[in-house]
Parts: C-alpha cells; structure tokens; sequence
C-alpha cells in the first residue's frame, strides 16, 4: 500500500468520556461535534495520524459468522456512505467500546472519533475514520504573563500526540472488511482488548505481515527454546540469529526449507524448530506459509531487536557480527575465570 497523509484534512472530531462498565463506571456521550478552529483542526491532525504510517501492520474487520455483525465495521461503513451520520456513529462506537470494557485492567478515558479527507491511498484520494482512546494524563503549567507580572497555574491534561490506543480505518477492500491500522502503547490484556473485543480485526496476511511473524518465531526459539533442548553456548545463539537476518536481508523470496538448511543445518534442531513452529502458529493464529515474498521493511524492524551482543558479567559488551569461528572460550584455573578469545586481522 502507498499512503500519504500529510495533505489530508480533518473535517469532524467528536470525544466521548468512556468508564470501565465491569467496574460500575459510567458512559458519558457527547450531543455535537467538537467546535474546533482551522489550526487546532490542522494540530489535531498532524498528531492523529503522526503514528500512523504505509508500513504499519494492517488489518481487517472480522466476525466468526459475518460482517454484517461486526459494530465498529458497520459505523464506519455508514459514516462513509454517509458523512451526516458522523455524531451518531461516534456515539454508537464510544457505546460499543463501553460495552466492550469489562476487563478490570481497561482505563478509563477519553474516546475521540474523527473524519478526514484527503487522504492518499495508493494513487486515488479516499476519507478516512480515525478512533483514538485517550487514558493517561500528564500535569503541566500553564503560565501567564501580564507586563512583570507572572501567574502560574496547574493543569492536568493529554498530550495530543501521546494517545494510548488508536485505529485508523481506510476505505479500501470493504468487502473484505477494509484496511485497518493499528496503533497500541499497551501490551498484554490490553492490547488484546483493543484488537479483538473491541475493533475484532484480524491482521492481513501480506508480505509485511509474513516477514515479520516468521521472524519473531525464529528469535524466540533460538533465544528462549533452544537453551532448553540443546547445551549450547551464548556464541553459537548469536551465531544463529546473525544466520536468520542475514537469509531474510539476502534473499528476495522466503523458502523454508533453504532457511532451515541454511540457518540449522542439523536433522534435530530442524526438527525441533518446526514443532515449535507448530505451537507458535496455534498459539498466535498465523498459519506459517512455506514460501512467500520478503518485506526489507520489516527485516529492518526485526534486525533490531535480534540482539548480537555477548554480556560478560557487567564489565564487557561484545558484538557479534560475522564470523563466530574467530571467539574462542576457555577456562583460566589461575585466576577462577572463563574469557573468550578474539582473533582478527586488523583494529579499526
């Protein structure tokens, strides 16, 4: 997808006071829209969709039976077939979140719904829904000055650009639930929240979205299950990770047979890999294809968090990037201490 944002508009934005309905807490909805000036609308936007971005994981409304049955899907389609029912709908979408909040960890806090238009979506202008929930406020000064004179006060309020929870709904694939963006701070319960109980979106299964799963199965076996079935060294783990980013950054296409040779090249620890593999996919509901496009985009976004460095007590950080033939370890009987060996050619 090609998306551009910044010469969208914001048109309408309402805000709605949303409790924890399993904790008693109340639903406040507002009558009209936010009455808002051409720059708060521009500064409003500009921090709405900062976040947001063609790179972002993408999803789609679901339901188990239909989409005729899922709410958020169905305010939005109308909403957009039909910009007057814009206040209506973000009231029924700030009722459904309500509904929807029975977990006693979801905050409360202040839903916004907002319209905009001129949004680039893959060569064609297209309006848009956004939905941001709002729960952590900040204290800060607001200070005025008249002549010498000073006068300080303190508030308590949202920074605009620091939302908790946030989607962005475009027009396109509507009837496969369209293309939905998806923004978290949280994790755990309250991502799931947001994701499933509330918008039930189910992530798109694009080359992004391939990429970056396969990846984050591989880093978790190699880091937290391998240790467990194998006695291997801290060397050879990062050696393996290296292995799995540099197939993804070589190759254009994804094969999992090469990437298992190439990557393991042991019958056991193959083995082991696609059982692992097996729990991983039941466990996250993402069926593991044997061969799709790659995604330099999310390489790069994985290739951060696939830690090549050696911690040695709290004295010493070793990167590893290439060859791990070059570090040897050892024993020292004198002085009661393992070290590690490195050999190269020249110190730059």
């Amino acid at each position: 997808m090609q998306m551009t944002l910044s010469e969208a508009v914001l048109k309408q934005a309402s805000v709605h006071l949303v409790g924890n309905k399993g904790n008693g807490e109340d639903l406040v909805t507002s009558k009209e829209p936010l009455t808002l000036s051409d720059n708060d609308k521009r500064v409003i936007k500009d921090a709405f969709l900062g976040k947001f971005d063609p790179n972002s994981d993408k999803y789609s409304f679901n339901h188990t039976s239909s989409l005729d049955f899922n709410e958020v899907y169905n305010y939005c389609l109308e909403t957009l077939a039909e910009t007057a029912t814009f206040q209506k709908n973000s009231v029924n979408i700030a009722r459904h979140l309500y509904e929807s909040t029975l977990h006693p960890k979801i905050k409360t806090g202040e839903i916004y719904v907002c319209y905009y238009e001129n949004c680039l979506v893959d060569g064609a202008f297209v309006d848009a829904i956004g939905i941001y929930k709002t729960e952590t406020k900040n204290k800060f000064i607001d200070l005025a000055v008249d002549g010498a004179e000073f006068s300080l006060t303190m508030r308590e309020g949202v920074d605009v650009s620091r939302y908790d929870k946030a989607c962005l709904v475009l027009p396109t694939n509507a009837e496969k639930g369209f293309d939905v963006l998806i923004y978290d701070s949280n994790r755990g319960d309250e991502a799931v929240f947001w994701r499933e109980t509330f918008l039930n979106v189910i992530p798109q299964a694009n080359e992004y979205f391939q990429t970056n799963q396969f990846l984050s199965l591989t880093k978790q076996f190699i880091a937290k299950q391998l240790p467990e079935e194998y006695d291997i060294e801290k060397t050879d783990q990062i050696d393996l990770l290296n292995k799995s980013v540099e197939y993804f950054r070589a190759n254009e296409s994804f094969d999992k047979k090469k990437f298992e040779k190439e990557v393991f090249d042991d019958s056991g620890m193959i083995s082991a890999f696609r059982k692992f593999e097996t729990s991983y996919a039941e466990m996250n509901d993402f069926e593991v294809p044997d061969q799709f496009d790659i995604s330099t985009l999310a390489v790069k976004k994985q290739a951060r968090v696939f830690k090549s460095v050696l911690k040695l007590d709290k004295n010493f950080h070793v990167y590893i990037h290439g060859d791990k033939s070059l570090i040897e370890k050892g024993y020292d009987e004198r002085v009661g201490k393992s070290f590690y060996k490195i050999y190269f050619d020249e110190e730059e």
